[in-house]
């Protein structure tokens, strides 16, 4: 079996969740197979290889689960991306349009010096909202986000366009 196959009858699929008509890709289930983890995590690895990553910043709460483990392997750093008011320190805020509203998403000022090449590492890419205003951040630190990597992609969104459109790369292992 595959990866992609492991992975996918890995996830459950959640109907009507956060409301009806969608169907959540629930990935906390593949935290229940150590080895797979394990393969996501050097798969990642492999597939990032080639953008010389300097730093990983991973998107509240999921892309903090394995983007910290990448960062790791990579043996580069690993910043968090939070939703507004949860970090202490200075930051640099974000905010970005969501189906029935707004978020604001920040970083600490001096998480990331200027000039690196950055990874934004998320669970599941659905419009890409979040990712372009992770991206956004980055790029007031001054530094270059060269890709976003993630799980799993729901390509019936759309979002891989808007991060294209943004300059942002997609690697993502599974795609529904």
């Amino acid at each position: 079996m595959t990866l992609t196959e492991k992975i996918k009858e890995a996830i459950r699929t959640i109907p009507d969740f956060p409301e009806v008509g969608i169907q959540y890709k629930d990935i906390s289930t593949l935290f229940l197979k150590p080895e797979l983890i394990n393969e996501i995590i050097i798969e990642s690895v492999d597939l990032l290889q080639p953008y010389n990553v300097e730093v990983i910043a991973g998107i509240e709460s999921r892309g903090f689960l394995l983007g910290a483990a990448i960062a790791a392997k990579m043996q580069v750093p690993f910043v968090m991306v939070r939703k507004a008011g949860k970090l202490p320190a200075k930051t640099y805020q974000e905010t970005y349009h969501l189906e029935y509203g707004t978020a604001t998403i920040e970083m600490h000022c001096d998480a990331i010096s200027s000039g690196k090449r950055v990874v934004l590492f998320d669970d599941v890419l659905a419009t890409g909202g979040t990712l372009v205003a992770a991206s956004n951040l980055i790029k007031k630190a001054g530094s270059i986000p060269v890709v976003a990597c993630l799980i799993a992609e729901l390509e019936f969104l759309n979002g891989r366009q808007i991060l294209e459109n943004a300059e942002i790369g997609v690697i993502s292992i599974v795609k529904y």
